[in-house]
C-alpha cells in the first residue's frame, strides 16, 4: 500500500508540475523568463542584480556585446520582438529563428508551446519596447559600444 500511495503521490506530483507548465499566462512566461535564461543576456545588469528583474529595463536588450570569430553581437530588445508579433507570429516565429552565437536559439525551439504563449504574454506586459539593442558588428570591425569577447586565446 504504501509503495502505491509514493507512486500515485509522485505521478500527481508530476501532473501538476505539466499542468503548470501548460498554463499559458502572464505569471508562468515570468518563470519561463527566468528558468529560460533570457534574463541573463536580454536584461541590463541582470546578474549584477543578482537575478533580481527591474521591469523597467527587463528583456529591452543589453548594450554590451559578445565578441567572438562571428563578430560582434549584442542580445537584442525582446520587447521589440514581441511588440512585432502576435501571439501566434511569436509562437511561429520562437519555433524557427536562428542566432548568431552565443545565443542558444536551439534551447528556445525545445519551448513547448504553452511555454512560447506565456513568454509573449509576460514581454508584451512589461510595457513599452524603447530602443533597440546595438547592431551586429562583422568580424574585423571595431564595436562602438563595451562587449565581452568569447574566444579561446588559441582560436585561427
Amino acid at each position: 500500500m504504501f509503495r502505491t500511495v509514493v507512486v500515485a503521490t509522485l505521478g500527481l506530483t508530476a501532473s501538476l508540475a505539466y499542468a503548470q507548465d501548460a498554463e499559458i499566462s502572464v505569471a508562468n512566461g515570468a518563470r519561463i523568463a527566468v528558468i529560460g535564461g533570457c534574463h541573463d543576456c536580454h536584461t541590463a545588469n541582470y546578474n549584477e542584480m543578482e537575478g533580481k528583474v527591474d521591469p523597467a529595463t527587463a528583456l529591452k536588450g543589453n548594450p554590451v556585446g559578445f565578441q567572438g570569430p562571428w563578430g560582434t553581437t549584442y542580445p537584442p530588445n525582446l520587447r521589440i520582438v514581441a511588440a512585432s508579433h502576435s501571439e501566434d507570429e511569436f509562437v511561429e516565429y520562437l519555433k524557427t529563428f536562428k542566432a548568431r552565437p552565443p545565443m542558444p536559439w536551439y534551447n528556445v525551439h525545445a519551448f513547448s508551446e504553452p511555454e512560447m504563449r506565456s513568454l509573449h504574454q509576460y514581454i508584451v506586459s512589461l510595457g513599452e519596447p524603447g530602443d533597440p539593442a546595438p547592431a551586429y558588428v562583422p568580424p574585423g570591425e571595431k564595436p562602438k559600444s563595451p562587449f565581452a569577447i568569447l574566444a579561446p586565446p588559441n582560436m585561427p
